[in-house]
C-alpha cells in the first residue's frame, strides 16, 4: 500500500505545492492535498499548518509536507504539536539530515526562497532518507518535554 502524505501550503506556496504534487504522484505516493489552492487569495498559514501537524501528531499520517513564503511560519506551528518534528530546509542536503539525524516528520520548504526543482529535490532527499537512530536516537528523545 502506498504511504498518503499530506501536503499543505498557504497562498504563496500555491504552485510550488501543485508540482510537488505531481511529483508525489510520481514516486507513487498519494499526496492529500489540504490546501490551499488559490495563490491569488491571501490567506494564513496557521489555516493550513494545524490540520497537517494535528494529523501526523495522532498518527494519522507519518509524515508531512509544508510550504510558505519563508517556511518559518508553517515551522513554528506544527512544532507546536506533540511529537511534531518539523524541519525547515532549503537545499537537499538539509532534508536529508533532518531525516537521518532528527527523525523529521514533517518537511517545510520556504516558496520564495527556491526554484520549484530545488524544493523537489529536497522533497526527494527528505523522502529517501531513514532515521540514523544510534547517537541521535538518544538526542531525538530528549526533543519532548518532560512532566515532572
Amino acid at each position: 500500500m502506498s504511504e498518503t502524505i499530506p501536503i499543505a501550503s498557504d497562498h504563496a506556496g500555491v504552485e510550488m505545492k501543485n508540482r510537488l504534487v505531481s511529483e508525489l504522484r510520481k514516486m507513487g505516493y498519494l499526496p492529500d492535498d489540504i490546501g490551499s489552492n488559490d495563490p491569488d487569495k491571501p490567506d494564513d498559514y496557521p489555516d493550513f499548518a494545524h490540520p497537517l501537524a494535528k494529523e501526523v501528531s495522532e498518527g494519522q499520517a507519518k509524515r508531512g509536507i509544508l510550504l510558505c513564503g519563508s517556511g518559518v511560519g508553517m515551522d513554528i506551528v506544527a512544532n507546536r504539536y506533540p511529537g511534531v518534528r518539523a524541519a525547515l530546509a532549503w537545499e537537499p542536503e538539509i532534508g536529508e539530515l533532518s531525516r537521518k539525524h532528527n527523525d523529521s516528520n514533517v518537511l517545510v520548504l520556504p516558496a520564495r526562497f527556491m526554484t520549484d526543482d530545488q524544493a523537489v529535490a529536497t522533497m526527494k532527499a527528505w523522502l529517501d532518507a531513514k532515521f540514523e537512530g544510534g547517537r541521535h536516537e538518544r538526542r531525538v528523545e530528549k526533543i519532548e518535554p518532560k512532566e515532572s
